[in-house]
């Protein structure tokens, strides 16, 4: 097994950001909201590991202007001040609430655990060393109001929840 320098884990971590942000930034881009808005405003809630260059001005670089800003997973403008969530690593029962909080309206939520999907976030990352994919709540897409482009669909892993 190969040993990790110093200087090589900072690249990996600057490679997995800049894989999530490009993931992201993808995702936001083939989403279509009921109200059409100008610039998309992206909430960053609770510790993320990627969310970095989401945050930084390089990442904002797509068809639609994006305002990103990190937001406390309580706070009561999240459901009207963002057309976009991005989760980090909450305990299982906020993540739940604030899920349940966002259910049913036209925001996109991701979140940067693979498990997430199952709990109602839309879309769900999974990161490795050789790259980043994610999962489709079908679901939550659907209950969401959202428009999300069938190639976005395709390409990620499906998951229906179960009855």
């Amino acid at each position: 097994m190969p040993l990790i320098s110093a200087e090589t884990a900072p690249d990996q971590a600057l490679q997995r950001g800049e894989q999530v942000a490009q993931v992201v930034q993808g995702i936001l881009g083939y989403a279509q909201w009921p109200h059409a808005p100008q610039q998309l405003r992206l909430c960053i809630v609770a510790p993320t590991q990627y969310a970095d260059i989401l945050l930084a001005s390089r990442a904002q670089e797509s068809q639609r202007p994006v305002h990103s800003r990190r937001l406390l997973f309580e706070d009561p403008h999240l459901t009207h001040a963002c057309e976009a969530v991005y989760i980090g690593i909450l305990p299982d029962a906020a993540r739940q609430h604030l899920l349940e909080r966002l259910v049913g309206r036209p925001i996109l939520t991701i979140s940067e655990s693979a498990d997430s999907c199952g709990e109602g976030s839309l879309f769900c990352l999974y990161v490795t060393d050789e790259s980043t994919s994610f999962k489709v709540n079908l679901d939550a897409v659907a209950r969401s109001g959202l428009k999300i482009h069938p190639r976005v669909l395709q390409l990620g892993k499906r998951l229906r929840e179960q009855p």
